[in-house]
């Protein structure tokens, strides 16, 4: 746990049950230790590869707001296990009516004038077990406690979470429908092989039976 003036994180290391091909989720308390209203703001070394849920926000004083960090799926492992990512949290007072729209990077800049708290967040991997690997598959995520936009944010975290498997469903059903479209096309083309076969065997015992007939004649006659 890191304690500042404004606020306490718990816990200072990003844990990710890693596996591969999976999104997983880690999260982070953000408690605000005093009497005033403060504004936060996640940043991260690699915006690609994680989602943060809320990454900005105002916390209540005395109150806590959960961080909903996510870990795009992966292919390869990291030599040894071993991440370089980092995160930043920024954290400054703001006026009791200030919301997430109110939060922008000017807030945290140098020339504002205002009294920035920082503290960096390490990210650690850590084998997966049976109970994180149902977290990693998209288990629910716990609510922030800073009121309604921040249980949206963490909502729309837990939908994004299932979209790897709702696509692997539909390419899945796209293909066997494909499958099936195909062998009905080849089966038509059999039976017209088929219909066409029947009607040249018809045709030329047609012309066998009109040849017989016509030599069989001509030796009576």
């Amino acid at each position: 746990m890191s304690t500042g003036e404004l606020v306490s994180i718990d816990p200072l290391d990003l844990k990710f049950p890693f596996e591969l091909n999976k999104q997983i989720n880690s999260s982070l308390q953000l408690t605000n230790k005093t009497d005033q209203h403060v504004g936060f703001k996640v940043k991260t070394t690699n915006p690609k590869k994680y989602c943060v849920r809320p990454n900005t926000g105002v916390v209540s004083p005395k109150s806590t707001c959960e961080i909903i960090v996510t870990m795009q799926a992966q292919k390869e492992a990291p030599p040894d296990m071993q991440c370089k990512d980092k995160f930043l949290l920024q954290s400054v007072t703001v006026g009791s009516g200030a919301t997430t729209k109110d939060i922008t990077p000017e807030l945290f800049s140098k020339d504002s004038g205002n009294t920035v708290e920082e503290c960096k967040l390490r990210v650690v991997y850590v084998p997966a077990t049976q109970s994180t690997s149902i977290v990693a598959q998209g288990a629910e995520p716990v609510l922030p406690s800073n009121g309604p936009s921040g249980a949206a944010e963490a909502s729309r975290a837990y939908v994004d979470s299932n979209d790897k498997s709702s696509s692997e469903v539909r390419a899945l059903i796209s293909k066997l429908t494909d499958e099936k479209n195909a062998a009905i096309e080849q089966s038509k083309r059999i039976q017209q092989e088929l219909v066409r076969d029947l009607f040249s065997l018809v045709l030329i015992t047609s012309r066998y039976f009109v040849f017989y007939f016509m030599n069989g004649s001509n030796q009576q006659i």
